[in-house]
């Protein structure tokens, strides 16, 4: 870890480490764009947590420019006292406070900013759609102002570096990029028009701060898309940058019609766009971060050490675990709450208009979900050790109580186990790996090969009894589910590879998906079978864009409103839509519809008069970001 922690100097700025938390939207922002006591204590807990540097989410320079009623503006005076207070508390905890300023362009919804978006060409974002309005010279120039202006608040509220966000398939962006920008005027055609935008800005910046505070540009080095920017061609827009004042790039990729490339799912490699950060390193001459997947110390220390970047952007891993680097400065790597990459925290902001993380319930609630010593301890039984219930078993334990945890199988994890076994979730093993550390150093009483029974609650006595003791597969109540031929989900999982040529996946949501890649990339030809009209229901939608493409590479069938009515020795009858029937032949037919919740045992302890908690799958089914959640609110009002 010598690289990773050793000082570096921007400019006039010096970092004690080579970590930057980069900005990520935190959804902890008031409808007015006032900071509130949860956005304070969001930063403040990750500046604490031991980064060099904290960049704030990306501020809106002028209201047509917000993307969310919940994201921080910065394009009046009035809103630099709050800002002011964000600044402040970064700085206490040792950090350098930096900002990034934004506008969303095309990127965002007439519903959000009660008019058309503006962007450079009249092409609406293919994602959103709807009608823009094409900026004039006389627009662009206004805009070239509110930049400027935002970047003067950000730096009399106290932040020390200013980002201008250029990447992602916003404003900034979608001049540079000729996906976007089809202008033949100034601020078009060649690279030099196109750059003009960004140029213009980064002069009107520069201006406006002096020459003391440092100016980083994100750039989307790679779109992925026809016509789109390539790490050469960012190459040189950077060349034209660093003339007009940048002195910092931190290197992403992706836009609107790439956001796999922007937060990247588990199925992407880490560190997945460092090539690009290293050949844009090589290429100039001013430092360069480097991001997209970077959840482990040892990758990143790998990074600075080989010296493909000179920073590195840790996001959604600071998100999980604040605390991760001054753990990794210490040694402490079991100890390191890792980010999985499963998107939650994006899925949360869309559906639900809040962050949220599977692995670490406290995010977005630091102050609530504080864990405080009781004054009542109390002896603890928690009968499952899947994650909800080695959640509950530590978190308990660390307030006082004395807990003894219960798993029927010869490890802990529940059903993380088998869910981990395809290549693509493995990383789902770091959470059970942290999970048992943590009762370990909380002195949890593991009890492992032990299916508890009614005798064996009476004999510990217990004041609280959490079950935690998970689901069955939910079986279909169909002709011939009885066959050889019929494995669930958890067979397949539980048992290594499959050697077979013809499967059908019953059920098309995550598990049914997950599973279906899994056996595809085994070399068994795949079809799906799903009632409902769409494919991967409740999905995470960057996950699930991922899963579907790598699904097509594999040719494998996904056969929508159609119902399994019979399975025979050789096959299945399906009924359609049309309510037409089909033989589909196969060797083997997986299960995987959902799940039903095992209540045997609470069914008979329930009747013995013990204070009785249901946690996770077996109250009903749901996600590990329920059980844990759940679990989490449960240990500490215990």
């Amino acid at each position: 870890m010598e690289k990773l922690f050793s000082p570096f100097t921007v400019k006039n700025i010096r970092l004690k480490n080579r970590i930057v938390m980069p900005p990520l939207a935190s959804f902890l922002i008031g409808n007015d764009g006032s900071i509130t006591g949860a956005t304070i204590e969001h930063y403040r807990r990750r500046a604490a947590g031991g980064p060099a540097m904290i960049m704030m989410e990306a501020c809106a320079v002028s209201p047509e420019g917000i993307v969310s009623p919940h994201q921080p503006v910065i394009y009046d005076d009035c809103y630099i006292e709050g800002l002011s207070k964000i600044a402040a508390a970064i700085k206490a905890e040792g950090a350098v406070p930096a900002l990034q300023i934004h506008h969303g362009g095309r990127q965002t919804s007439a519903k959000v900013i009660h008019r058309k978006p503006l962007a450079p060409s009249p092409l609406p974002c293919p994602f959103i759609q709807g009608d823009v309005e094409p900026l004039t010279v006389d627009g662009i120039r206004h805009l070239v102002k509110k930049f400027g202006d935002a970047a003067a608040r950000a730096h009399m509220a106290g932040f020390e570096l200013i980002e201008i966000h250029g990447a992602h398939g916003y404003l900034v962006n979608q001049f540079l990029s000729r996906f976007s920008n089809i202008r033949e005027d100034e601020y078009g055609g060649d690279i030099v028009g196109r750059t003009r935008f960004a140029r213009e800005i980064t002069g009107e910046i520069r201006k406006g701060i002096g020459d003391e505070i440092p100016i980083s540009f994100k750039i989307s080095a790679e779109e992925y898309v026809d016509g789109g920017l390539t790490t050469n061609e960012s190459i040189e827009i950077l060349k034209i940058l660093i003339n007009a004042g940048i002195d910092l790039v931190q290197v992403s990729a992706g836009n609107d019609v790439t956001p796999e490339w922007i937060c990247q799912p588990m199925f992407m490699e880490k560190a997945c766009l460092v090539a690009s950060a290293h050949q844009i390193k090589k290429a100039l001459d001013i430092p360069v971060m480097a991001v997209g997947r970077i959840n482990d110390p040892q990758i990143a220390d790998d990074i600075i050490r080989q010296e493909k970047a000179d920073l590195v952007c840790i996001g959604r891993g600071l998100l999980a675990d604040p605390e991760m680097p001054l753990k990794a400065m210490s040694g402490r790597f079991d100890e390191i709450r890792t980010c999985i990459a499963c998107n939650t925290c994006m899925q949360s902001i869309f559906r639900k208009g809040r962050i949220e993380c599977l692995v670490n319930p406290m995010l977005g609630r630091e102050e609530e979900m504080a864990i405080i010593p009781t004054k009542h301890p109390k002896k603890v039984m928690v009968v499952g050790g899947g994650p909800g219930g080695l959640n509950v078993a530590w978190v308990a334990a660390k307030r006082g109580h004395t807990v003894h945890v219960y798993e029927k199988r010869s490890v802990f994890g529940g059903q993380l186990v088998p869910g981990s076994t395809p290549g693509h979730k493995a990383e789902l093993r770091s959470l059970i790996r942290f999970q048992t550390r943590q009762a370990e150093l909380n002195k949890v009483k593991c009890h492992l090969n032990h299916e508890v029974t009614a005798k064996d609650v009476q004999a510990l006595d217990p004041d609280v009894v959490v079950l935690a003791t998970g689901s069955l597969p939910a079986i279909p109540p169909v002709q011939g589910i009885e066959k050889q031929i019929v494995l669930t989900y958890e067979d397949v999982l539980n048992g290594g590879k499959i050697p077979l040529r013809r499967v059908i996946v019953v059920g098309g949501g995550a598990t049914g998906l997950e599973l279906a890649l899994y056996m595809a990339e085994q070399g068994c030809s795949i079809t799906v079978i799903e009632m409902l009209p769409k494919i991967g229901s409740g999905m995470e939608a960057v996950t699930k864009k991922v899963i579907l493409e790598q699904l097509k590479k594999y040719n494998a069938a996904l056969l929508t409103d159609t119902r399994l009515s019979k399975i025979e020795d050789s096959g299945v009858v399906v009924v359609n839509q049309d309510n037409r029937e089909k033989f589909i032949e196969a060797e083997k037919v997986v299960i995987a519809i959902g799940t039903k919740p095992d209540t045997r045992l609470y069914d008979k302890i329930k009747p013995l008069g013990y204070k009785i908690y249901q946690i996770g799958d077996c109250l009903e089914p749901r996600s590990a970001k329920d059980a844990i959640f759940d679990s989490a609110v449960l240990a500490r009002k215990i």
